[in-house]
């Protein structure tokens, strides 16, 4: 059984206790332990069960690599699904749950398909839920939604809260290990910025349960002695418990900090997402010692050797009374050596290798542990836990040769650097075939702008797996990051280990009753057969037998299982490993909470509201808001007793018979500066913007590289290298990203330079009859006459008190100003506004008014004529599109076949023949009926409303071969069965000269 030992742990603290439950049964541990050892200290073998076959799992390693000890954690609104016992550092309090079983963790009834396994391979699910076909919506779905997932859903509100934070650094160093520590210790010598992390809560890695000899000390103490120096230069940051999760272009690397999970719910963040920018980037992160392929190797008390010695010098845990040692290697051989040491007995070191020699090898055989050279093991024994193991020839087929009764296997299949961050960003790897591992090449590193190396691995995770050969390879990456080549790095004496052989089956020539045993993916249920199969069914891409077996797609991400199913597929096509290559690695590197990636971002601060200067004024004057993108603009200003559509009525007949004042802050206003500034905007926009005078303004519109309409507006040239550009409310900022991408990835050597001043107009339109007579009451001698200031051009004055510029713009086709401010004096012009209209009946108007008013004037609105498929030719607006540019974007997407395709949809007016409004996005039916039986449509509504001005509904809509067809009348069905009829006439419903915006 595992228990507790009487003496030892490096990490826990004896006089300090921490009470937990596991599955609702009350359990005690120590500060300092993980929840894992806490389990195995309490005799806790088994901790969940697989996905597919809801077989038995217990603990297999130490840490992050961990598929198997999955757990809930917490409740209520600390609740959190799928969190690892070997990372989870143990609190007062804690409470876990393990996951995917039913009714119990002893008894599952989910254990049947372990007895159907042989029906249930790899792929299954790729013939099975194909027929019949009938069967899909009723009994398939449900039942894949059902068995889908692990864990539970949180269903509270997360109670804790989360930031983020940046961080600007010359090295990086990822990694805490003695490597972490070395190559830190180096760039610090040389006085540049240095930020190291180790994502767990202790320094040093592995090397203070192996204690190699450092520099004449011990392993532990060299760890001090350097962590001290560390600290005492003021130009190093040291963190614990923070990962390395991603590394991307530019030196942009991503980390990860839990800050409060080992003590439990507290005040304050729980988690702290990094945003680090580096110079160089060094990843210590060490190896992962893998598993070996041998029958009941999922088996409850089956461990990584290494993981068996962690629990034992770290925790003080024994796993088992007796443990059988399995190994391809030497490093194997110090579990068995501290299991005895401590007391505990080794029945046997099973080594594959026909004749290991070396000082490990001799010091286990001094100590009385028998070493079977040359074997293997044929199965391991037990359902919830280990009984036995059958030893077999490792060149043989799986003949038992003698049972060694046992409650522990260590096994040792050798190790694999964490090539994760080196790969991120493009870093390549190469084949050791001595170590049987994939490690970082460093003549196709990770590269930066300038060409340059920025990723550089280091000790372990580069390959260097002795002791004295990472250190110094890791010393030298320090020195390198840091542009510098003096100095020598520590020196360290560690026993010498004899080759590994490489062994991916155990034995080698298993039968296929022992391969259908032996799980490559522990969490996913993935055999060696399952490999094999997907190599006879044709499946030779690495990336395509992952998906149809699932290799590697559990939560761990195959850091167990990869190197192992590549070597089996390797053998089972007949092709060398390097040839098979590898997955993808992706980041994280490991699971990143949720929370942390939103950090703050939640309730009001998800999506701040945006407000203009004059956001109070509106509130406090009964104004109904919609949102647009992230503002809150005025609906309608309703009074007393006043339905909205009443409010709305009112505001169109006011600004079309007196003067009405619209809160336009919200529009974009973007910058465009530069030499290069006019044939920037030619290229973006469909028509000429480098020849629009200084003092002008010109309409123009904007499409994806597809053709698309995606914004319009008005631009103003302001002097000969820059113009101002509105956008549309909603497209903002996104237009001012599609720029930035555009300058920075495509036209990076143009000299333009773009601003996003929004925020700080605010801009109010004065539109109506009377707005030239209201804006000249206020005074501040700037000529606002139609012969100073002609429609489409733009001046800057006084108006009143107020530094102003006033564009001559509409889109209501009434006399209209537009005039800017700066927003700090938005509500006091907004307020002089008002009180200097009283005597003209000014009032403000909102959104649904302007919406309105453009409808009658056939304007269009991007978002209500537009839904990503439209083009400016589907809108009569060719006119727009120049025909002296030899490109912009879209441009080319315009002569494909299908654009220029004569029965596109174009728009037009339509006017119901009974003054009704048509019901918004109604479409126009035709004669027939389609294959669905449903009748053929020729057209659609795009916006509709009841027209104050007119007395009547107007609407305007795509029709095919709209305008070739006017006066024609086309149905529009509504939902209650009935149909409206409309007259196709001109989208121009008022003032079609357009005579009243000149005034």
């Amino acid at each position: 059984m595992s228990t507790r030992l009487a003496t030892g742990g490096r990490f826990i603290d004896r006089s300090q206790p921490r009470a937990f439950s596991f599955n609702g049964k009350r359990l005690r541990g120590y500060a300092g332990d993980t929840l894992a050892s806490a389990l195995l200290a309490n005799d806790q073998m088994l901790v969940g069960r697989s996905f597919k076959y809801h077989r038995p799992r217990g603990v297999v390693a130490a840490g992050a690599e961990e598929p198997n000890g999955l757990v809930n954690l917490g409740k209520g609104q600390h609740f959190e699904p799928n969190q690892r016992v070997t990372t989870t550092e143990l609190f007062d309090g804690l409470e876990a749950e393990s996951q995917n079983h039913w009714p119990s963790l002893e008894f599952d009834v989910g254990a049947v398909n372990a007895r159907l396994s042989r029906f249930l391979p790899a792929g299954f699910y790729y013939k099975m839920f194909i027929h019949p076909r009938s069967f899909w919506k009723h009994i398939y779905e449900p039942f894949i939604r059902a068995s889908a997932g692990l864990g539970k859903a949180p269903k509270s509100r997360d109670a804790d809260t989360y930031e983020h934070f940046h961080a600007h650094v010359d090295v990086l160093v990822i990694g805490g290990g003695i490597s972490g520590l070395a190559a830190a210790l180096a760039a610090g010598r040389a006085g540049v910025r240095v930020l190291l992390i180790e994502q767990t809560a202790h320094w040093g890695g592995r090397a203070p349960v192996d204690d190699p000899q450092i520099n004449g000390l011990g392993a532990e103490e060299w760890i001090n002695s350097t962590l001290q120096a560390l600290e005492e230069m003021p130009n190093v940051q040291i963190r614990t418990r923070m990962m390395g999760a991603g590394v991307y272009d530019h030196g942009s690397v991503l980390c990860y900090e839990q800050l409060t999970d080992h003590i439990g719910p507290k005040d304050g963040p729980r988690h702290r997402l990094w945003q680090v920018r580096a110079d160089r980037v060094i990843t210590a992160t060490g190896a992962i010692e893998r598993p070996l392929s041998f029958a009941g190797n999922d088996v409850p008390g089956v461990m990584l050797a290494a993981a068996l010695r962690d629990f034992v010098v770290n925790f003080g845990v024994s796993v088992g009374d007796r443990t059988v040692v399995v190994t391809n290697n030497d490093d194997a051989y110090r579990t068995a050596i501290v299991l005895k040491t401590a007391g505990l007995d080794v029945p046997c070191i099973v080594d594959a290798r026909p004749a290991p020699t070396g000082e490990l090898v001799a010091e286990a055989r001094a100590l009385g542990i028998r070493v079977e050279a040359g074997k293997g093991i044929a199965k391991v024994k037990g359902g919830k836990r280990v009984t036995a193991v059958a030893l077999c020839a490792q060149a043989g087929e799986g003949a038992v040769l003698e049972e060694i009764p046992c409650d522990a296997v260590a096994m040792s299949g050798g190790w694999s650097p964490v090539v994760h961050l080196w790969s991120h960003c493009g870093g390549k790897l190469t084949w050791d075939e001595a170590g049987a591992m994939f490690r970082p090449d460093p003549d196709r590193p990770p590269t930066g702008a300038d060409g340059e190396g920025f990723v550089l691995a280091a000790g372990t995770a580069n390959g260097f797996l002795a002791t004295s050969e990472a250190l110094a390879d890791a010393y030298a990456a320090g020195q390198i990051a840091a542009g510098i080549k003096k100095g020598k790095g520590p020196s360290a004496l560690a026993p010498a280990e004899e080759p590994m052989a490489p062994v991916w089956m155990m034995p080698q020539g298993a039968a296929i009753s022992l391969r259908e045993k032996m799980w490559l993916d522990y969490q996913n249920d993935v055999k060696v057969s399952d490999v094999q199969l997907a190599a006879r069914e044709g499946y030779e891409s690495v990336e395509h037998t992952k998906r149809y077996t699932t290799l590697g797609m559990a939560t761990d991400q195959g850091k167990l299982s990869n190197i192992n199913g590549l070597a089996i597929l390797s053998d089972s096509l007949g092709r060398p490993i390097p040839s098979v290559g590898t997955t993808t690695f992706r980041p994280p590197y490991t699971p990143i909470s949720m929370g942390a990636i939103a950090g703050a971002a939640r309730d009001g601060l998800f999506q701040p509201i945006r407000k203009t200067p004059m956001h109070g004024w509106h509130e406090a004057n009964g104004a109904e808001f919609e949102p647009v993108g992230q503002w809150r603009r005025p609906y309608a200003f309703r009074r007393n007793g006043e339905s909205t559509e009443a409010a709305v009525h009112r505001e169109v007949k006011n600004t079309r018979d007196a003067v009405g004042l619209l809160d336009a802050s919200t529009l974009g206003k973007l910058i465009v500066k530069g030499p290069d500034a006019g044939k920037f905007l030619d290229m973006l926009y469909t028509n000429m913007m480098s020849t629009l005078p200084v003092g002008k303004c010109r309409y123009g519109l904007m499409c994806s590289e597809n053709g698309f309409l995606s914004d319009d507006g008005v631009v103003a040239r302001i002097d000969e290298d820059t113009w101002l550009c509105h956008t549309t409310t909603g497209g903002a900022d996104r237009i001012h990203a599609w720029m930035e991408d555009w300058l920075q990835c495509e036209w990076w050597n143009w000299k333009v330079y773009v601003a996003n001043v929004t925020e700080q107009y605010a801009q109010v339109a004065v539109v109506g009859p009377k707005a030239r007579m209201l804006l000249e009451k206020l005074g501040g001698g700037m000529d606002l006459s139609k012969e100073a200031l002609p429609f489409m051009q733009w001046a800057d004055g006084r108006i009143g008190d107020f530094d102003a510029r006033v564009y001559r713009i509409s889109f209501s086709g009434e006399l209209s100003y537009e005039v800017a401010v700066p927003a700090g004096q938005g509500l006091a012009f907004w307020e002089a506004l008002l009180a200097a209209g009283e005597e003209f009946g000014v009032m403000p108007y909102g959104t649904e008014a302007l919406h309105i008013m453009r409808a009658e004037k056939g304007f269009i609105m991007i978002g209500d004529e537009t839904d990503g498929t439209i083009i400016p030719q589907d809108l009569g607006l060719s006119w727009a599109i120049s025909k002296k540019k030899d490109d912009y974007l879209g441009k080319r997407a315009h002569q494909r076949p299908h654009m220029t395709d004569p029965n596109r949809w174009k728009l037009v007016g339509l006017e119901t023949t009974d003054g009704s409004v048509i019901p918004d996005g109604a479409y126009a039916v035709s004669e027939g009926v389609n294959d669905n039986g449903q009748r053929n449509t020729q057209g659609r509504v795009t916006s509709t409303y009841m027209s104050p001005t007119l007395g009547r509904g107007i609407a305007m809509g795509l029709i095919l071969n709209g305008p070739d067809r006017m006066g024609e009348l086309v149905e529009f069905p509504k939902i209650d069965g009935t149909s409206v009829t409309a007259k196709i006439v001109s989208p121009v419903f008022y003032d079609p000269e357009g005579e009243k915006q000149n005034g």
